[in-house]
């Protein structure tokens, strides 16, 4: 029940104590935050039914060629306290699990299909679900998974040195021309030549979006690593904040865009491009991806007070909305919404405060606008199918982790 300001007021007069406006519009948050709170409760339980209703007897949900779609549900339920956790978990983790590779990922191989099997986006997730649930059931999965991750780090001097992509760095320059000399010996063919070489090898890329799942699994796996026998293995968290960092707007004359971040170096996503006083073309970036920055920022440990963070919480600031993807409009709605989520509870700070004095509740904000958009059956979707956000099973998941990690 919400309890009026004018109840609020009136007990402070029979107690005697005179409260400021700034003091009864707290009292009125708070009372305002107990019940969202259990309205956040009550519609992350109706969501976890939905689920529960639409997984597969394979223990999958929508999609299988994707486990990281599963992976999602899994994470979802393995922080809740639904009745038919254990069952439903037990099936999804079984099923993930399934598709452990040898290599270290955890996938299906679909290299026949185009964008072939994201083998680090699904394992990148994967990952994180299972360790998440049972760690000590997953470890020796985990720490190969961390080893394929680690590997799937782009290096080199490439724009994507220090990020990741959807799939697995392609092989360096010297192992394609190692297996192309090979093969011509065994067919008694001339040595290829370096312009023959050259042509097969494969440009890395890496995004932002994929190295911010990256940061975030090797993060939550971390403690796996003490029950590893030999070296640690980790990623190289000053090169991925060096490649992070080059997608970030960095043109303090770009009022508008600046600390905002890209999804990739040749962003074709980025709609609007904006051009320093240099003449140079700045990409101006969008909301989603600003929230990846600043989660990946986080995640490799930078401090609050790093320009390059703070830039950031500024531009998120300024840029504030619940009704749209900054940049992007309803595209990757769902998914700005739960890197939102996790970056700003990194973060820390209930408020997000704007260089000119603006104050956003985000938390608050952001719950409010999740439970409007909730649909009746208990589930969520975006009518922008734009990176698969047409499917309610990954945008359900999306939402109730994103209500999870607020409250």
């Amino acid at each position: 029940m919400t309890v009026s300001r004018y109840a609020i007021m009136f007990a402070a007069v029979l107690s005697g104590v005179i409260q400021s406006e700034a003091g009864l519009q707290d009292e009125l948050r708070s009372q305002g935050t107990i019940e969202l709170r259990q309205r956040a409760g009550e519609s992350m339980t109706k969501g976890l039914d939905w689920l529960r209703d639409t997984q597969k007897s394979d223990g999958s949900w929508s999609n299988n060629r994707y486990p990281a779609i599963t992976a999602l549900g899994l994470l979802a339920f393995a922080q809740s306290d639904h009745p038919d956790r254990e069952r439903i978990c037990r099936d999804a983790e079984n099923f993930v699990a399934s598709l452990v590779q040898p290599d270290g990922g955890i996938y299906r191989a679909l290299v026949s299909r185009r964008g072939g099997s994201l083998s680090t986006y699904n394992t990148a997730i994967c990952m994180s679900a299972l360790h998440l649930y049972d760690k000590a059931k997953y470890g020796t999965e985990v720490l190969n998974a961390r080893s394929f991750m680690a590997r799937s780090q782009i290096t080199g001097d490439s724009p994507a040195a220090g990020g990741f992509g959807y799939n697995q760095k392609p092989p360096a320059l010297e192992e394609v021309a190692a297996k192309l000399r090979a093969l011509a010996r065994q067919k008694g063919l001339p040595e290829p030549s370096k312009a023959e070489i050259a042509k097969q090898v494969q440009q890395p890329r890496a995004d932002l979006s994929n190295t911010g799942w990256a940061a975030y699994a090797m993060r939550v796996t971390q403690d796996a690593e003490e029950f590893r026998h030999g070296k640690h293995v980790d990623v190289d968290w000053r090169s991925a904040v060096d490649y992070v960092s080059r997608l970030q707007n960095w043109d303090l004359e770009d009022r508008v865009n600046h600390g905002g971040f890209a999804y990739d170096s040749g962003d074709t996503r980025d709609a609007e491009r904006s051009s320093a006083a240099s003449g140079e073309v700045r990409l101006s970036g969008f909301g989603s991806m600003t929230y990846a920055g600043l989660e990946t920022m986080i995640f490799a440990q930078l401090s609050r007070d790093d320009p390059r963070v703070q830039a950031a919480v500024q531009w998120a600031a300024r840029h504030w909305s619940v009704k749209a993807n900054p940049g992007m409009g309803q595209k990757g709605l769902y998914y700005y919404y739960n890197v939102m989520a996790k970056a700003l509870s990194l973060y820390g700070d209930p408020v997000l405060l704007g260089a000119d004095g603006s104050r956003t509740h985000w938390r608050e904000e952001l719950s409010t606008q999740l439970l409007a958009n909730q649909r009746k059956d208990g589930s969520w979707i975006n009518p922008d199918n734009q990176f698969w956000e047409g499917d309610p099973v990954l945008v359900t998941a999306y939402t109730i982790l994103a209500l999870k990690q607020m409250w």
